[in-house]
């Protein structure tokens, strides 16, 4: 399973303004979820991973995942956001870029390699800077098919 796989050009977002983590954890719960019900079991799942620790990665990069028996298929978004929420990264810098993730609950070995392939894409500064410099949506998912297309005989 590859991320690409995960999203659509209508889970991919520049965003305005975000009011903090709640919210955008929120927008992203409608986003993923296909029903209210979906939704809501969304945002619990990745309000409940928060608690156990900030999904910030640093460099103002966040990944909030979760796993739910209410979601049968792994779905992913992925936002920049107008301006930086903080989400207790750990080297202090708040979030700008924000790629979502849920699973169905017995997805685990999948998880733990979409998380792998997330940290790998986020961890090239070029990349994230590009993503930033993005005019809108479209050529965001652009940039993120390109990267899976190139990094695709990697792993």
């Amino acid at each position: 399973m590859h991320l690409l796989d995960l999203l659509s050009p209508g889970r991919v977002k520049a965003l305005g303004p975000v009011t903090g983590k709640k919210r955008l954890l929120e927008q992203v719960a409608k986003l993923l979820g296909d029903s209210p019900e979906v939704e809501r079991a969304v945002f619990d799942a990745l309000v409940g991973r928060e608690r156990l620790g900030s999904t910030g990665l640093g460099h103002g990069v966040a990944i909030p995942h979760g796993r739910s028996g209410k979601v049968s298929t792994a779905v992913g978004a992925f936002l920049r956001l107008g301006e930086p929420v903080d989400f207790g990264a750990p080297d202090g810098q708040p979030v700008d870029l924000v790629f979502a993730l849920v699973v169905p609950e017995h997805f685990a070995s999948q998880h733990l390699m979409l998380l792998s392939q997330l940290a790998e894409m986020f961890g090239e500064q070029a990349f994230r800077d590009q993503l930033r410099t993005a005019r809108d949506s479209a050529a965001l998912y652009a940039l993120l098919s390109d990267w899976q297309a190139a990094h695709a005989d990697c792993g």
